[in-house]
């Protein structure tokens, strides 16, 4: 890598480009975290009872989206760019954090917080990907390891920081602060991220992503639904069985 901070691969700026991967992917894993905190706050102002059947998948339904078109990001992006499929997802993010920020009703809050998800589900694969082929392979565990250190921030900071933001200003704070960082993560990566695209015209697994998602799904709803909304059936005695 050359001195000057310009990356031979890219014609861009490297730092900052690595700067909106590595916001991106902060925003990603820290949305999987800062919410926790924030439900029993968000269940008694939507639902007035405070009751957390619902809530959970305030959570879940996060996680499953990113994870169900985490998959799918990479071949993506091979057709079609790192930047524009990163910048889309990002502006995705966004708008989905928007989203959840205005939700007036639980089931408006799942809605936005699965369309979040499908965005955030390139926001820590492709960073992945994009800075491996940044640096060269003598810094590519060095950079890694900023990869790690971000998904450790997340994790621990997390929960943390959800608590302090609902405190001070509400919840629908701990996703309107998405706003700003995602706007600084689209310009850095827009302006600064330049690779060239693979090549690769493989077919997108979009039916694979669908059933992994629906199977996670329908285990979630018997893990979640079994003994509370749909009881067990009684058992009886072997003689009274024929």
């Amino acid at each position: 890598m050359s001195t000057d901070l310009t990356s031979p691969v890219t014609g861009g700026r490297v730092p900052l480009a690595t700067a909106g991967l590595l916001i991106g992917m902060l925003l990603s894993v820290l949305d999987q975290t800062v919410v926790a905190i924030a439900l029993p706050d968000i269940a008694a102002d939507l639902d007035g009872s405070g009751s957390m059947d619902a809530a959970g998948w305030i959570v879940t339904s996060y996680v499953l989206a990113s994870t169900a078109t985490g998959a799918l990001y990479g071949r993506i992006s091979d057709r079609f760019g790192r930047r524009p499929v990163f910048v889309t997802a990002i502006v995705v993010f966004v708008v989905g954090s928007a989203l959840c920020g205005l939700a007036q009703t639980t089931a408006q809050l799942i809605a936005a917080r699965t369309f979040q998800g499908v965005g955030a589900g390139a926001l820590f694969v492709l960073p992945t990907i994009a800075l491996s082929e940044l640096y060269p392979k003598h810094l590519r565990g060095r950079v890694q390891g900023l990869t790690g250190g971000v998904f450790a921030l997340a994790s621990v900071g997390g929960p943390l920081a959800g608590g302090l933001i609902t405190d001070a200003w509400g919840w629908r704070w701990i996703f309107y602060v998405n706003l700003p960082l995602g706007l600084v993560a689209v310009a850095f990566t827009a302006f600064a991220l330049r690779l060239p695209r693979s090549g690769g015209d493989g077919r997108v697994d979009v039916t694979g992503a669908v059933l992994v998602a629906g199977a996670a799904v329908g285990l979630l709803l018997v893990a979640g639904w079994g003994g509370r909304a749909y009881a067990a059936p009684e058992q009886q005695p072997i003689g009274q069985w024929r």
